[in-house]
């Protein structure tokens, strides 16, 4: 099968596995047990695993930093072979060289022949855990992905893996065929669920600050008319009247600023489990966010401030 969906026209590389990254498939696990390495006290490590056939790596675009990938002559003939991710070296091998060391799964040793790049496994929040992968050939499984790197359009990709499945046993075809972006967006929905109803209560709250900051100039305004017109009589610019108002509803936005950064501060750690790669207190972030409420907060003013300008001075003293 791999052989033929490799020479389909388009198709980079094909590769088997027993899970997918960032499906809703479990990842498989088991306790390890590592040369040179004695863990603590009650303790039995375990680390998750995938099983795959060659080319998985270079399909799947996950590097190999140090030893070889797998290959057709790791089958059940051969010795039996592992490769460990990074963060299993990390843990487990403390700086040494892993390749060339033991590794025991399910009560069987493995001799390790290469090191992975880590890569996240069910989603992108989830902390690096430790991670080999095993030969397929060595270790039969019986319900695999297939993999498939390539440029072409997934319906047309469709039509011919039916097409070469069928050629070799008419009773099978494809299950579901979906691309990896595909694939994570699914992964991520509650997470871009919760992003667009902070950004929608966010606009809401950034509205509603503006509109009651509105409402609050223009009955300051309206009641501080005949002074601003008596001001005006005595020879004040529609600039300082600008700046006057301004100023005594900045002055309202910047007290709060100050108060709703502390609370943030405060409260936003609460959030930390819905950003990736985002510090809950990134400055950045509340720099943008001080830039809105002032941007709102300026506009909320400006209004009552140009419409203070056209008062005409004799009606407000004479009303």
């Amino acid at each position: 099968m791999i052989d033929r969906v490799g020479r389909i026209s388009g198709v980079q590389s094909a590769a088997f596995s027993a899970s997918t990254p960032f499906s809703y498939a479990s990842t498989a696990s088991a306790p390890i047990a590592v040369d040179g390495y004695d863990p603590p006290r009650d303790q039995q490590p375990i680390a998750d695993y995938n099983t795959i056939s060659p080319d998985y790596f270079a399909t799947m675009g996950i590097a190999i930093a140090a030893g070889r990938a797998f290959t057709a002559a790791d089958d059940e003939g051969a010795a039996p072979v592992a490769i460990i991710d990074e963060t299993m070296a990390q843990q487990f091998w403390r700086g040494s060289d892993p390749v060339g060391s033991r590794l025991q799964v399910k009560g069987r040793w493995l001799r390790v022949v290469g090191v992975a790049r880590p890569i996240r496994s069910r989603n992108f929040m989830e902390a690096r855990r430790p991670y080999f992968y095993v030969p397929l050939r060595q270790n039969p499984v019986p319900v695999l992905a297939l993999q498939v790197r390539t440029a072409l359009d997934p319906a047309t990709l469709r039509a011919s893996l039916v097409r070469e499945m069928r050629t070799l046993d008419a009773n099978i075809a494809p299950g579901e065929l979906i691309t990896m972006r595909e694939q994570v967006e699914r992964t991520t929905a509650p997470q871009r669920i919760a992003l667009t109803m902070l950004i929608v209560f966010g606009g809401v709250a950034i509205g509603l600050a503006a509109i009651g900051l509105y409402g609050v100039m223009a009955a300051t305004v309206a009641q501080s008319t005949r002074q601003l017109a008596l001001r005006m009589a005595l020879g004040a610019e529609p600039s300082d009247v600008i700046r006057l108002i301004m100023r005594s509803g900045l002055a309202v936005t910047i007290a709060g600023v100050v108060m709703g950064a502390a609370a943030a501060l405060e409260t936003t750690r609460l959030m930390g489990y819905l950003l990736y790669e985002v510090n809950p207190l990134d400055p950045m972030v509340f720099a943008a966010a001080v830039a809105v409420v002032a941007v709102a907060a300026t506009s909320a003013c400006a209004i009552p401030a140009l419409r203070a300008t056209r008062t005409n001075p004799l009606q407000a003293l004479r009303g």
